[in-house]
């Protein structure tokens, strides 16, 4: 006889995140909400994620590991992952990352009580490799108007039948949270949690890293998308406690104009250049300021929409 589905599905995808893993899992193991299947999915680490995770599977039958033994990426192990979870609920997890205790208590109560909800994502904090915070919240963030998501796509916990309709994530490379999320708009309310839930691990071996490598590469039709693209190559690296090394790639760039967007570029870039330890001093006390003035509108536990346009 098949056991009761759970209320939440936590899902991980994980690669190669070995000196993460533990941190990650335990995070999970440890939340105030009870109710929830863990549905792991290595997609063939050769790390030693995947013994990790065996031995992490054999103390405590919420666990349930699938492994891969041909590599799927991004896209196909996130596809992969849900595909596996019994529940109605879906709860995103980055293996490098690590939920807050009451993580998803908070966010079962907005998807629970308001049926209109199809993702309810939350502010982070950023943690360096060694668990320190380095980057704090913003609620700036839910304030301005943006076209990227205003949470990290670890803290996401989403309607899997909204995730569905969708057709899940795009197999197309870079920026599959982004594609998701927009997508999931027509679905149903994208909320926003202003509560610091969830700590975004900045490291070199980051995913995100490589992202924004391969998006510099590319050709952008405005500034504005090669600004999103530096921004996250150079501030991974800054916040992971390395120079952001943009100088070089910025000054090989072919510009179609020159703008405020592309001056804040080259500009940020050279201060990295001669001196990341207080381009990283100055943008902490930045966004410390704009998170005060921010607080004035947005208060904590109030879920606050996200439209992509």
């Amino acid at each position: 006889m098949e056991p009761p589905k759970p209320l939440i599905s936590v899902v991980m995808p994980v690669y190669n995140a070995g000196a993460f893993l533990d941190d990650s899992v335990n995070s999970i193991l440890t939340q105030t909400f009870r109710d929830f299947e863990f549905v792991i999915f290595d997609d063939a680490s050769t790390d030693g994620s995947v013994e990790r995770l065996r031995h992490w599977a054999t103390r405590d039958n919420r666990i349930q590991l699938h492994e891969s033994k041909t590599q799927l990426g991004l896209a196909g192990s996130s596809n992969a992952v849900v595909a596996k979870a019994r529940a109605a609920i879906i709860a995103r997890m980055d293996a490098d990352d690590v939920a807050h205790p009451q993580r998803l208590q908070r966010q079962w109560d907005i998807i629970h009580n308001h049926p209109d909800v199809a993702v309810v994502g939350t502010l982070c904090n950023g943690i360096d490799a060694g668990g320190t915070e380095v980057r704090p919240r913003d609620r700036w963030r839910l304030v301005r108007r943006s076209g990227y998501i205003p949470f990290p796509h670890g803290s996401a916990m989403f309607r899997r039948e909204a995730f569905d309709r969708v057709g899940g994530y795009d197999d197309a490379p870079g920026g599959e949270d982004q594609k998701l999320f927009s997508k999931m708009v027509a679905q149903g309310r994208v909320v926003t949690l202003p509560d610091v839930l969830y700590s975004y691990r900045y490291h070199t071996n980051n995913a995100t890293l490589f992202n924004g490598i391969r998006a510099v590469g590319e050709d952008h039709s405005n500034n504005g998308d090669l600004l999103a693209a530096f921004y996250m190559l150079g501030a991974m690296r800054l916040w992971a406690g390395q120079p952001p090394q943009l100088l070089e790639p910025v000054m090989e760039k072919k510009w179609s104009n020159w703008d405020v967007k592309s001056l804040m570029i080259f500009t940020s870039a050279l201060w990295g250049h001669v001196s990341p330890s207080s381009l990283k001093l100055f943008l902490r006390g930045s966004i410390k300021i704009r998170d005060l003035i921010a607080s004035t509108i947005v208060k904590d536990g109030k879920p606050y929409e996200w439209r992509s346009e």
